[in-house]
């Protein structure tokens, strides 16, 4: 898949789960408020419930302290019927008819010489007319001279409370509350226990107690709700699974995209591997065959020095060939957890010792000098001997690859143990460095560092990625300290096997 493929799905995903997120904050945005606008408005509903419920009171209070100026009451069973009436003008008077009432009333109604009495009935009924078209005047009177009592004995702390969690149960709203009664400045009469005027003032209800009261003397309630936010975030915690998975599917998401990027990145460097192992492979081959040509003229046959040459040739480019098919199989490791060891206790200066000789050869063909300083007391640590062998000889492989052309090569072998448990192994060369930037991906599989105007590097990027995976299968640790143009220094650090 092309790069830009890769990146027209990435922002295609992108867009799309922006779009899904900002659609799921919108929705939850308007169902809160939606939710905080209904529990506003019951709330307004309960409150104003409450004050016309203290102004019914209120007016209750005031008819029974003062009572019907027009009584009609039936005395005990042989006492009779008594009526008291007061005049239009001011006139006031009692009439008793006495008897039993259930003889009297019929009477009442039959008989002529009561005419008197249907005249004092008139009478009751033009007062009860006159009084009745006063009622509303009388009732706001009454309301306007209540605002001397105190508001504490027109809406007690306890029947208020009453009131409002009646109210508010009516509405749905079966939370906990505080509340407080203030007067028209702003200071609080009384209130309840956890009142706290600071929340109120940012989330309180407000309306007034008796509407009808001058405003010099109104006074009002303020009610908040401490769990109003868990009341409505409750109603809407059906959401929190949806951005939960929209989470999930961003993170899922992330990670396709990272795999993607890392298995282009991987295909581009196998491809390179390939191109690399093809030439790797193309030169030892073409002179084993040019060799093997060389065999069928029998003119070289007859001389033994050409015989010596060629046998050289091929042995040489045999080596090659199969040092070459040996890092290709190492690739194979990195595709098991685990490494086949066949693990024994070695000496490492001997170990190190022979290889240095071996190498040191390869070291003088390009005029350069190795030097080993092996110094470690104790030296025996329990490894696999091959890939041990392998583990060194590809660090100093590099040395050579990665010389500065300027100067002569000078590499460093040495040993010495830090502590009676753990031996160092030292690999030091005066070559052209690491920069900084590839310090950190110098042990990736397949990752080659920049040569510069060095053309004739050849190499899988495999040989660190080997040393680094083998080094931590024997259960030690590998460091690497480099400077530009001045040279690398490879720390390797292994247990000792105690005596």
């Amino acid at each position: 898949m092309k790069k830009s493929t890769i990146w027209f799905l990435t922002i295609i995903m992108a867009l799309t789960l922006a779009g899904l997120l900002y659609v799921q904050i919108m929705y939850m945005k308007n169902m809160i408020k939606m939710r905080d606008d209904q529990f506003s408005e019951g709330v307004k509903r309960s409150l104003y419930a409450v004050s016309s419920t203290l102004e019914q009171d209120e007016t209750q209070y005031y008819l029974e302290e003062d009572a019907a100026q027009i009584q009609t009451s039936v005395l005990p069973r042989y006492g009779g019927i008594q009526y008291s009436f007061t005049t239009p003008e001011g006139v006031s008077g009692d009439l008793t008819l006495k008897g039993d009432p259930s003889v009297i009333a019929p009477q009442i109604s039959s008989s002529k010489a009561f005419h008197n009495y249907q005249s004092v009935h008139d009478v009751l009924r033009d007062q009860y007319l006159y009084q009745k078209g006063l009622i509303d005047e009388v009732i706001l009177k009454m309301l306007s001279q209540s605002s001397n009592r105190p508001i504490e004995e027109r809406a007690d702390s306890l029947r208020l409370t009453t009131y409002l969690r009646q109210q508010f149960d009516n509405n749905g709203l079966d939370l906990p509350f505080e509340f407080a009664v203030i007067n028209r400045m702003g200071a609080v009469i009384y209130k309840s226990a956890g009142y706290n005027p600071v929340v109120a003032a940012r989330n309180a209800f407000v309306q007034a107690l008796f509407p009808n009261d001058p405003k010099s003397r109104i006074n009002y309630i303020s009610v908040y709700f401490p769990t109003k936010r868990d009341y409505i975030l409750s109603s809407v915690k059906f959401i929190i699974p949806s951005f939960l998975f929209t989470f999930i599917l961003l993170l899922v998401f992330l990670y396709t995209i990272i795999v993607a990027f890392r298995q282009k990145k991987l295909t581009e460097m196998k491809n390179d591997f390939i191109n690399n192992m093809t030439h790797e492979f193309k030169t030892p081959i073409s002179t084993i065959s040019l060799a093997a040509q060389m065999l069928n003229d029998q003119s070289v046959l007859k001389s033994p020095k050409m015989l010596e040459h060629i046998s050289t040739v091929i042995n040489d480019e045999t080596k090659r060939l199969r040092f070459q098919v040996e890092k290709v199989l190492q690739m194979s490791m990195f595709e098991r957890q685990k490494a086949t060891l066949k693990l024994t206790d070695l000496d490492a200066n001997s170990v190190i010792a022979n290889i240095v000789h071996t190498f040191k050869i390869k070291v003088e063909k390009y005029g350069g000098h190795i030097q080993s300083d092996l110094d470690a007391p104790d030296a025996i640590i329990n490894v696999d001997e091959m890939h041990f062998t392998n583990v060194i000889f590809n660090l100093l492989d590099n040395a050579v690859k990665y010389r500065r052309e300027d100067v002569p090569l000078e590499l460093t072998v040495a040993t010495r143990d830090i502590s009676d448990e753990r031996l160092e192994i030292t690999v030091a060369d005066n070559g052209i460095g690491i920069r900084k930037e590839d310090l950190k991906k110098i042990f990736d599989k397949f990752y080659r560092v920049s040569t510069g105007n060095r053309h004739d590097v050849k190499g899988f990027g495999l040989g660190l990625a080997y040393v680094y995976k083998m080094v931590h299968e024997l259960k030690g640790d590998i460091r690497v300290e480099s400077e530009l143009n001045v040279g690398t220094k490879f720390i390797i650090i292994l247990p000792l096997i105690k005596s």
